[in-house]
């Protein structure tokens, strides 16, 4: 039944969410089949992370290890776990939307995509780069909703002209995201903390160009915590929004450390830094972090190939970590050598809570 809230429902590429809240997608590990179910099944749009399908619960679905880790990109997006998380996640929700997210850095990415289409995702969602040949990847899906995420005018200008072009197509909705979100940024280190930059600057010049493609749906994202920041980018042409972070404080997070450690952390913890995938990404000082900063973390070994960027190892080398390695073992529970993403909110999450309490707060007036 859906509950009494003056937010109206989201509509993308003909699906209806029934509030207009889209759960980042976050991996490793972070948000699959408990997550992601269960915040469709509260009406809002969960979204399964792509990201290190192999690491975790998984390790059952991966055909080859190297050094304990997946091997190869084949491995580390198991398409055989992805459908499996799905499968999982719509025993939880049943026909209501379900989301994925894939980066665009990764390698595979094309693959990875078809995959997801192939596992049941309704909406597929891209950061992490400017997915300019994302539709080529769903063309055997027509009914799969495809949201690129963009952080400025110019960037869905870009893109629309290419896809319009190429594929007579537009995004079927679009993330713009600001500086505050946890993991990888769309801008530089230094414009992170520019007022320009911000997504209260920014949205506005992004409204103005999607009226040049027509009704494009908005979700705002980066930041967003509660019910005056949804009412103010929706007054503001937002169609709805996208939050990752107030969504590690709950139960059924599935990387289950976060719940120990998201209530411990204060504000000067969390902090940018750089990342073998070339973009700063906002992370919490902790697990290997802390390590590199005492000059004892884990040496690196490019296992799992898992972004472009990174020339398999180079880039890692240079930041001083392998973000496939670390970021699973923060799935893993690895206080020592993990690598844990939170948005510039994290340290307002002082207890864990039900999704269904966070939906309640953030749907009712």
């Amino acid at each position: 039944m859906q509950r009494k809230t003056t937010l109206p429902p989201l509509t993308i590429r003909g699906y209806t969410i029934p509030y207009p809240i889209v759960q980042g997608g976050m991996g490793v590990g972070i948000s699959w089949d408990e997550l992601a179910g269960t915040v469709s099944h509260e009406g809002g749009l969960g979204v399964i992370s792509a990201v290190g399908t192999g690491y975790y619960q998984n390790f059952a679905f991966v055909e080859k290890f190297a050094k304990n880790r997946p091997f190869e990109p084949q491995n580390f997006y198991s398409k055989t776990a992805l459908i499996e998380i799905f499968k999982n996640a719509r025993a939880r929700c049943g026909d209501a939307p379900l989301g994925a997210n894939v980066l665009y850095a990764i390698n595979d990415y094309g693959r990875v995509v078809h995959d997801a289409c192939v596992a049941g995702a309704n909406i597929i969602i891209t950061g992490a780069g400017l997915p300019t040949d994302m539709p080529e990847f769903t063309s055997d899906f027509p009914d799969v909703a495809l949201v690129p995420i963009v952080s400025s005018a110019r960037a869905l200008r870009i893109l629309c002209k290419r896809w319009n072009g190429r594929y007579k197509r537009i995004p079927d909705a679009v993330v713009v995201e600001g500086p505050l979100s946890g993991g990888h940024q769309g801008v530089m280190y230094e414009d992170c903390f520019k007022p320009e930059y911000q997504l209260e600057s920014v949205f506005p010049e992004v409204v103005k160009e999607a009226k040049n493609w027509g009704n494009i749906p908005l979700l705002a994202a980066g930041g967003i915590w509660d019910r005056a920041d949804i009412d103010r980018f929706m007054d503001m042409g937002a169609s709805g929004v996208q939050m990752a972070t107030r969504f590690l404080g709950t139960h059924e997070c599935d990387a289950k450390y976060y719940a120990k450690l998201m209530p411990t952390i204060s504000k000067d913890d969390i902090t940018l830094v750089k990342s073998p995938v070339g973009y700063p990404a906002r992370a919490i000082m902790h697990g290997v972090l802390q390590r590199l900063q005492e000059g004892t973390a884990p040496k690196i070994a490019c296992v799992s190939h898992c972004v472009q960027p990174c020339q398999r190892g180079v880039q890692a080398k240079i930041v001083g970590y392998c973000i496939a390695d670390r970021l699973g073992d923060g799935a893993l529970g690895d206080a020592t050598n993990g690598l844990y993403f939170t948005g510039a909110n994290g340290y307002r999450i002082d207890k864990i809570v039900s999704v269904k309490d966070i939906m309640n707060e953030l749907i009712c007036d």
